[in-house]
């Protein structure tokens, strides 16, 4: 109930209900009045209309709550004037009743208490509130303000101000004829009334939503021609749509503008502005059509505050783009819109230019760059693809215009994430936080490289200012990718498109400056800081945190080691990626001529070594010298070794890269003279460099004229090699093909064109040319290889024109190559005996067991490979004498150089093949004998051969297993931590191939394996064991859940606890590859594949 004195509410369908009186014809409800399209019979209809409300209200008793109010309203409006115009008088009707709905759904709400919930009975829906409307009352409400407008505003903006009735719809037309502009009050007074009672009746929430949801335009047009419009010139009278305004109402006009402004949705507020401002100014017959110079001015000056505003940005982009589909009910418009480039290009043009309002051009990029920062960041996905394009035009077109703001406001805060943890970021503050401890968070990372992606890849515009502000943190970029390739991430895809896109969009010069930055080999280049170190996040992506400091130099150093390949690794097989574009041949290119300059600098770089050692400072900085020097060189070795195996056959694409690489080789042939370092890997390269020259001029390439402009760079490298190489052939060769691309082949010597076919021949065994390809292969430098090149080249000779000359072929006689005539001898039975080893006879045969003992390394495992050759082809005369052949492999595997332990190994495992039951138990007995009995090396080497032999057998091992498990069980628990690994890797052998044949023994197996990965002190240890899992599940693969049915569900246990538990950061990569095999055996298992197939079933 109403507190006493207080004006009692009267009911909202009384109200209501007066508007549809006062809007339908005739008293009828069943048409409306916006169907009628004469002028008379509109105004006839308004006055029955206004007459039948005025009946209404003094015959209905009913009524007389409504008429009070009614009364009490007029009352209090000043307004409120008589009018001979019977349009203005069925407006301010309108008005009125819309002030009473509104005074009455106040009083219900004030006194509206719903009740409390009662907690012991069922939820129910909450009471609705009594000042609800309905949808049919909110209707009626509608249509009453549609007339308000179109009787009340629209008629009174002057030409250009808003959209004109005439354009809008047929009864908008009749409405600008039925208006009389004459009648009291004036057109002023009515356009003012009309927009102030409006914003008055809309301070309910209710009413507000329907009255600026719908015409918040033309209100808003309303109020700038009221607050804003000359009201005259001084040469010229004032005009009727413009006097009698005061000064004060302008003023509270101007208010009313602002304040609308500030609260409906900032989206309608631009399009609504834009609108008023309308196009661009045109010349022609409809000037009078056009918006006045005042409102366009006006438009702008908002919009530019509300673009200045907190997420101003946004709503600018919003109030643009939802026209076109993008917003909450986008759709399939949203995928239009975003097509619609030219749109997006446009708000970036406009979000680039600094509006008048902003006090500095800095100071607007301050306010504005956050927010388009933002704008990448939109989770909505229907108008994502048009924020993202717009973010990513406006960013590309600040970063042109104004590299440098555009560096402080943008690029910087958007690599922050990443340059944080650079080594180049300041070291004090990561010194302080303890171990573990997060320097990048998980999300700051992934928005990072998203962003970077949509902007430089997705952008797609090379400008200088991205270029330059990206490669700093290049470094990190290729670290993280790295690390991604080492598990799965969802930030690898994005590392690797950044990538290749700035080594593709850099210069040449600067893309291979940051390759070597990448390969480790400019240690100037920003990299991952030392004290940080990526990890898995919990939510899959990847974090920067402060590395743990380790006790073991030998793990570090494994660690370090292990990075260093792998980076090598990964960055090759991005360039794998950039063969079109022939970076990959540069880069290979400018690794050989580091090489030669690394060869150059040693001597002139190289400080004396300090005389006496009593400076500590000069004794270390001479040793770090060295070590650094050495590291480079190395790295730079690997590099190129890495680059030859991966990409040998397409690193080159060029003619210009081919005649580079040779320059390289030649520059190196040259220095080595000078240095006189001669050895025979520069003497083969230098063969090998030359003949390729030869096949290009020999016609393996069609050449171009073009292409001898680039060969002539090697005419002054010719020159110097035919002058200053000690070997006649090499000089011959070089000074035939210094004339013969000094004549652009019009004169060629026969030494040209049999080395052109020698290194045609070399390269395809069968004769035939590779025409057009270019392509080296990477030559093997053991003396081995050198001694079989030299005897292949030797029928050659023959075949020259020139007599007894041996230049046909660009070969290395044997005195460059080092090789003695014994090793010569031996290569070249070896060669025979590999032909046919039946027909090897007993003198050549014990000439090779006397060169197996042989001081020189290479007769020795010359001799050992070629009788492992004979055991492989099972010559007789290996086979009657294997008690001989074995005692000198296994005399052999205690040698300390590796090429003769492995080859002798390599003899091992082919011996046992032939005869396992004669040398296996030997073998086993060796390499489970006791600690003591055997240095601890050899019994590693016989455990390598047992692995092989195991290899070798295949199926057939399943006749050895129980003496093969028992010795691998006891290897187990050797003292020796390496002799545990070797037996533990050499178990997952055998076990891999068991198959079936491992039920009986698979619980002393797991159990083994179970104790060993939670209780041995050496991480390699606990490694094998995990990796034997691994190797089980991988060997078993399918018949894993018949096989090991009673102790998968301990395996699984073991390798939860290794992930969760385990410090070594290998045995949990181990225990998840693991996992992951597991989780691919189970779904096959539970979720086999549905295959379609026909079954016919013959009934009985």
């Amino acid at each position: 109930m109403a507190a006493p004195g207080a004006p009692e509410p009267v009911a909202l369908e009384q109200i209501v209900g007066a508007l549809k009186l006062l809007l339908s014809p005739g008293g009828s409800d069943s048409s409306s009045l916006q169907i009628e399209k004469q002028d008379v019979v509109l105004l006839d209809r308004l006055k029955s209309n206004l007459l039948a409300l005025d009946k209404k209200f003094e015959e209905d008793p009913q009524w007389e709550k409504l008429k009070n109010l009614r009364e009490e309203i007029t009352t209090r409006a000043e307004w409120l004037q008589n009018s001979l115009d019977v349009t203005w008088s069925f407006t301010s009707q309108l008005l009125v009743l819309l002030l009473c709905l509104k005074q009455s759904m106040v009083l219900l709400a004030a006194n509206f208490h719903p009740p409390e919930p009662n907690p012991r009975t069922a939820e129910a829906a909450p009471v609705l509130s009594p000042d609800t409307l309905s949808i049919s009352q909110q209707k009626t409400v509608q249509s009453a303000l549609q007339f308000v407008v179109t009787l009340g505003i629209c008629p009174f903006l002057l030409s250009g101000v808003g959209i004109p009735l005439r354009c809008r719809t047929e009864f908008g037309a009749v409405i600008q004829d039925v208006v009389s502009f004459t009648a009291a009050p004036s057109v002023i007074h009515r356009l003012y009334t009309s927009c102030i009672v409006l914003l008055d009746i809309a301070k309910h929430t209710a009413l507000g939503s329907l009255i600026l949801g719908r015409h918040f335009g033309d209100i808003a047009a309303g109020l700038c021609q009221l607050g804003f419009c000359p009201m005259k010139r001084k040469d010229e009278p004032a005009k009727p749509l413009q006097e009698g305004l005061k000064e004060e109402e302008r003023t509270r006009a101007r208010k009313a503008l602002q304040s609308i402004l500030d609260q409906v949705y900032q989206p309608l507020v631009v399009r609504e502005l834009i609108i008023l401002q309308g196009g661009p100014q045109q010349t022609g017959s409809d000037m009078k059509t056009q918006t006045p110079a005042w409102l366009r001015r006006l438009c702008g000056q908002l919009l530019s505050e509300r673009l200045m505003r907190p997420h101003g940005v946004q709503a600018v982009v919003r109030g643009i783009l939802e026209g076109a589909g993008a917003g909450a009910a986008g759709g399939a418009g949203a995928e239009a819109a975003a097509a619609d480039w030219r749109k997006c290009d446009s708000v970036a043009k406009v979000l680039a230019s600094c509006p008048q309002q902003s006090l500095s051009l800095e100071d607007y990029y301050q306010q504005i760059c956050p927010q388009i920062l933002d704008l990448l960041h939109i989770q909505d996905k229907l108008a994502a693809r048009q924020f993202q394009r717009v973010a990513t035009t406006t960013f590309l077109t600040m970063t042109r215009e104004h590299p440098q703001l555009a560096t402080k406001h943008l690029l910087q805060p958007m690599l922050e994430p990443i340059h944080r943890c650079s080594s180049a970021a300041e070291v004090s503050s990561k010194q302080e936080l303890p171990p573990g401890a997060v320097v990048v968070k998980e999300e700051e990372l992934s928005r990072c490289l998203e962003d970077v992606f949509k902007v430089f890849v997705v952008g797609n515009e090379p400008v200088v200012a991205l270029l330059e502000s990206l490669l700093p943190e290049l470094g990190i970029v290729f670290s993280l990718y790295c690390f991604t390739r080492q598990n799965v991430s969802p930030l690898r895809s994005f590392c690797q498109e950044i990538l290749l896109w700035i080594l593709k969009k850099l210069e040449r010069k600067a893309a291979l400056a940051a390759l070597k930055g990448l390969a480790g080999l400019d240690k100037s280049v920003p990299s991952l800081h030392p004290l940080c170190e990526f990890r898995a996040a919990s939510q899959g992506s990847t974090m920067v945190t402060i590395k743990e400091t380790s006790s073991d130099e030998d793990e570090v150093l494994y660690q370090k080691v292990t990075l260093e390949q792998g980076q090598v690794e990964f960055l090759v097989d991005l360039l794998s990626q950039c063969q079109e574009c022939g970076l990959a041949g540069d880069f290979f290119i400018c690794c050989l001529e580091e090489l030669t300059h690394v060869a150059a600098e040693n001597k002139a770089r190289l400080p004396p070594e300090p005389l006496s050692h009593e400076s500590l400072l000069a004794l270390e900085e001479y040793q770090s010298f060295l070590v650094g020097e050495q590291e480079k060189k190395l790295l730079t070795l690997q590099v190129v070794a890495v680059l030859c195996e991966r990409m040998s056959e397409t690193v080159f694409t060029s003619i210009t890269q081919v005649v580079e690489f040779v320059a390289a080789t030649l520059k190196r042939a040259c220095l080595s003279l000078t240095q006189e370092s001669e050895s025979t890997v520069e003497a083969q390269t230098l063969s090998m460099s030359m003949g390729l020259v030869a096949a290009i001029l020999g016609g393996a390439v069609q050449l171009k004229s073009s292409d001898f402009d680039v060969l002539k760079k090697l005419v002054p490298l010719l020159e110097e090699v035919s002058c200053t190489y000690p070997e006649a052939v090499i000089q011959e060769l070089a000074a035939d093909l210094r004339i013969t691309i000094s004549t652009h082949g019009a004169f060629s010597t026969d030494a040209v064109s049999v080395a052109a076919e020698a290194a045609v021949k070399k390269k395809d065994p069968g004769g035939g040319r590779m025409e057009g390809q270019l392509h080296t292969k990477p030559q093997r430098s053991s003396e081995a290889d050198g001694v079989q090149t030299h005897s292949d080249q030797q029928p050659q000779r023959g075949k020259a024109n020139h007599t007894e000359s041996p230049s046909a072929a660009p070969h290395i006689p044997a005195e460059a190559q080092g090789a003695s005539p014994r090793q010569q001898h031996l290569s070249s039975e070896s060669a025979t005996a590999n032909q046919s080893p039946r027909c090897t006879t007993p003198e050549q045969f014990q000439e090779v067991l006397l060169s197996a003992y042989d001081p020189e390394i290479p007769t020795r495992a010359a001799a050992l490979r070629t009788l492992s050759c004979w055991i492989e082809q099972r010559a007789p005369q290996a086979l009657r004498t294997q008690e001989k052949l074995l005692k000198v492999f296994l005399e052999n595997m205690e040698h300390e150089d590796t090429f003769v332990y492995l080859s002798a190994i390599q003899g091992v495992a082919l011996l046992t093949d032939v005869y396992p039951e004669e040398i296996l138990p030997s073998l086993l007995a060796q390499y489970g004998g006791s600690p003591g009995k055997h240095p601890p090396e050899t019994r590693m080497k016989v455990g390598e051969a047992l692995m092989r032999i195991v290899r070798a057998l295949g199926d057939m091992v399943s006749k050895y297993r129980e003496p093969l498990i028992h010795t691998f069980l006891r290897g187990v628990k050797d003292p020796d931590s390496s002799l545990r690994a070797s037996s533990l890797s050499n178990l997952g052998e055998l076990c891999q191939r068991l198959h079936f044949l491992l039920g009986p023994v698979v619980h002393e197996v797991t159990s083994c394996l179970i104790a060993v990965a939670k209780t041995d002190p050496e991480a390699q240890v606990r490694r094998a064991a995990i990796h034997v899992v691994v190797l089980l599940l991988r060997g078993l693969s399918q018949k894993a859940t018949e096989v090991l049915r009673d102790v998968l569900k301990d395996l699984y246990h073991l390798l939860k606890h290794v992930v969760r538990f385990e410090p070594d950061g290998a045995a949990k990569l181990h225990a998840q590859l693991a996992l992951e095999e597991l989780d691919e055996i189970m779904r096959s298992f539970l979720f086999p594949p549905q295959r379609l197939e026909k079954k016919i079933v013959v009934l009985p």
